[in-house]
């Protein structure tokens, strides 16, 4: 594909979590086949930071709210003056000044949904039918956009973030090195969770886990680790004290190195009770051939073939043990690479997506 196509992608999100990473990810990745790529953001997020780290074209707005003018009109502008052909917006606040901008202008609209709760289905909830094609991360998301949110079935796919198979390869890593990186020793079983410490991701729920475990398996060496940082982090590191697990704790905050991480753990766990979509962490784990947990939140069931990881109830303690006694147990290393690469690769991902590009644009 020579460079044809220019997409506008916005973000309203200060964060950087799932969502963020997914964006820049998939920037990056159709951009290697020929797409130009610009951003939309607030100036003081972090998407910007990584955008320009990997040279992305960023331009920063207010995106005061879901009717802010200004930044409507910059927009419009925007895409005027860069031949943009596709807007592609991902939160509540930029779909609505990003979708009407495109509309505004006269190119084509994308509407990104990451997460998995419910979009409001009040009739002046508009913005997401306007759309000229709808991506979900997860087919429970686009089944309920389709019924709710009035979203025609020939204008919307499932398309959850691809992950890189050349990263995510278990045979790129020395498993004792990741392990001596982590302090980690032979007899000791590592069990992770990988995500952003916010409420839905349910770290109690992974402590008091934790707990249960330790309990219930007093000859075992168990060391639990939590990847990431995030608003709760204080709200965790108080459940820790309160439960008297801290020698059995390791808060490793924001963590870069994530095959390396994952090559080091036993088991996995996702303890999220919503909004996910198909959860990054999860393919991930997969990729690697991790034992994994997680629980039935969102699109995670998407991931889901001939009992390939434990998945559980949300909200539920007592499940998370099940589902990680069950490996203590068993010992089983799952084998779940090859559907994996077929079905959730970076290679897969950008190839839905050009194939939509191309079709709104004949």
């Amino acid at each position: 594909m020579q460079n044809l196509i220019r997409v506008l992608h916005t973000e309203w999100s200060n964060g950087w979590g799932g969502q963020e990473i997914r964006i820049i990810n998939e920037m990056i990745a159709v951009r290697d086949e020929g797409v130009d790529v610009f951003l939309a953001c607030r100036d003081d997020s972090i998407i910007k930071k990584k955008a320009l780290e990997n040279n992305i074209k960023v331009f920063t707005l207010p995106f005061k709210g879901n009717v802010d003018f200004k930044t409507l009109l910059s927009l419009s502008k925007i895409i005027k003056a860069n031949s943009i052909d596709i807007v592609n917006t991902h939160s509540g606040k930029d779909t609505w000044v990003g979708g009407l901008a495109a509309k505004l202008a006269g190119v084509r609209f994308i509407r990104t949904r990451h997460l998995s709760n419910r979009i409001n289905p009040a009739r002046t909830n508009f913005i997401n039918e306007l759309a000229d094609y709808v991506f979900t991360t997860g087919e429970v998301v686009k089944a309920d956009m389709i019924k709710y949110n009035r979203i025609k079935i020939d204008k919307i796919q499932s398309i959850p973030t691809g992950i890189d198979s050349s990263i995510f390869d278990p045979d790129q890593y020395d498993r004792k090195s990741c392990r001596d990186a982590l302090n980690l020793n032979n007899d000791e079983i590592a069990v992770g969770i990988v995500a952003v410490i916010r409420q839905f991701k349910r770290h109690d729920l992974f402590l008091m886990m934790a707990k249960e475990l330790i309990s219930k398996y007093p000859k075992k060496n168990f060391t639990f680790l939590i990847a990431g940082d995030g608003p709760q982090k204080e709200n965790i590191k108080k459940i820790i004290k309160d439960l008297s697990i801290s020698s059995n704790i390791t808060l490793l905050g924001h963590v870069n190195l994530i095959p390396e991480l994952l090559c080091a753990l036993d088991i996995c766990v996702l303890s999220s009770d919503s909004k996910e979509g198909v959860p990054q962490s999860v393919m991930q784990a997969l990729f690697m051939n991790k034992m994994m947990v997680a629980t039935k939140s969102g699109s995670t069931e998407d991931l889901l073939i001939n009992e390939n990881f434990q998945i559980v109830e949300t909200n539920s303690i007592e499940a998370l043990v099940d589902g990680v006694s069950y490996f203590v147990e068993n010992g089983l290393q799952r084998v779940t690479r090859p559907f994996m690469i077929s079905s959730f690769s970076s290679a897969v991902m950008v190839e839905k997506i050009l194939n939509v590009y191309n079709s709104i644009l004949r």
